[in-house]
């Protein structure tokens, strides 16, 4: 999968831009504040879901402009050529703040139908805390993971947080409406077990070819993973109908434990990603910060293997100043594990130092003031 060709209209600080990768991987480098990553997020948004910034439409628009944005790109994807295009309309229309999808043309109804087309997945500074942060981000992470490789599985999150939040209204009722409360938690339960069982579908597929590709000599570490969640061990072993009963009889159960504590308590929601660094056998989150960061790097990295595993294509790979964080040695190994990937890699870095050894057939653009300009690398 690659990108042919992208379109800015408005977006963050790039009022037009238009970029012509070449088809193979790409830096962007230039100073702070020039816009980088504001590329890297308008190719986020081909992804299901709100990219990798996590914004709300209505603030992604210039500033100076008229509250419209627009991204588009022309794409060599799952079927073929096909291009993508996303945006919000000028303020005053009937669609104003409504974020619109259009695919070769035609409107689509949301991101998720983007998947058919691209897959992508990234790396940002944001997620360097991962290991050692909430387990919420975990979870977060975990989705996305699912998400690169199960385009269904964004849509059946959103719709498991809204059963439980009709359940949690039904719950703050000075009487109980048993009929529709009923219907929520059976409605919860089968969207839980459907969330848990993707979840650990994806760790133990990413576990299992972590396994067989580990390469003790490689400098980003392999990782070992696990799922903490009653509900994503037994989704492993026991069928979905018999976990749905179980599950809505238990929250059936909890109505005043979770009623006090205005959530619902046990389920998916409260799972986590626990990740331990393979080769010294301790906790991730105990390892060091450089350690941490190249064993996130890693685990990205075999992710963007079982995409390509499970859809028959190489996905694109953002990364986001991964460049500056990693040694000359350590820089070079990882252009060449995206190189025999074979995958359209996106970085970025405030120095075009950075990705002197990235290989020769990789693209280097200038950014600065919105504008982008390629680079002739000798």
């Amino acid at each position: 999968m690659a990108i042919r060709r992208l379109r800015l209209t408005n977006f963050r600080n790039h009022a037009a831009l238009e970029l012509t990768p070449d088809g193979a991987s790409l830096a962007l480098a230039g100073p702070n504040g020039a816009g980088k990553t504001n590329i890297l997020e308008a190719v986020s948004l081909f992804a299901p879901g709100r990219g990798l910034r996590r914004a709300a439409a209505g603030d992604i628009a210039l500033v100076t402009g008229d509250g419209s944005w627009a991204a588009a790109c022309e794409l060599d994807g799952v079927h073929g050529e096909a291009s993508l295009g996303t945006g919000i309309e000028p303020a005053g229309g009937e669609e104003t703040g409504r974020r619109r999808c259009r695919v070769n043309g035609a409107p689509a109804p949301s991101p998720s139908v983007f998947s058919e087309h691209l897959r992508i997945v990234w790396l940002t500074p944001a997620m360097d805390g991962l290991f050692a942060g909430s387990p919420g981000d975990r979870r977060r992470f975990l989705d996305r993971l699912v998400l690169a490789a199960d385009p269904e599985h964004g849509p059946r999150v959103a719709a498991y947080e809204r059963a439980l939040r009709t359940r949690n209204r039904l719950l703050e009722e000075p009487r109980w409406d048993l009929r529709w409360l009923d219907a929520a938690e059976r409605e919860a339960a089968e969207l839980a077990v459907a969330v848990a069982a993707a979840r650990a579908e994806t760790v133990a597929r990413l576990s299992a070819l972590i396994e067989e590709t580990r390469d003790p000599t490689s400098p980003f570490p392999w990782a070992r993973l696990m799922l903490e969640g009653a509900l994503e061990a037994e989704a492993m072993i026991e069928p979905a109908a018999a976990l749905e009963d179980r599950f809505a009889a238990q929250l059936a159960a909890m109505r005043h434990r979770d009623r006090a504590a205005g959530r619902a308590i046990d389920g998916p929601q409260a799972s986590d990603l626990v990740v331990h660094h393979g080769p010294k056998a301790m906790p991730a989150a105990l390892s060091s910060t450089g350690e941490q960061k190249a064993l996130l790097l890693g685990l990205v990295l075999a992710h963007a293997r079982l995409v390509a595993r499970l859809s028959g294509a190489t996905p694109l790979v953002l990364l986001d100043e991964v460049a500056a964080h990693l040694d000359p040695e350590r820089r070079a190994a990882l252009y060449g594990v995206l190189d025999d990937l074979g995958c359209q890699a996106w970085m970025t870095g405030a120095d075009a130092v950075l990705f002197e050894s990235l290989p020769a057939h990789a693209t280097l653009f200038a950014v600065s003031a919105g504008r982008a300009a390629r680079v002739e690398r000798s």
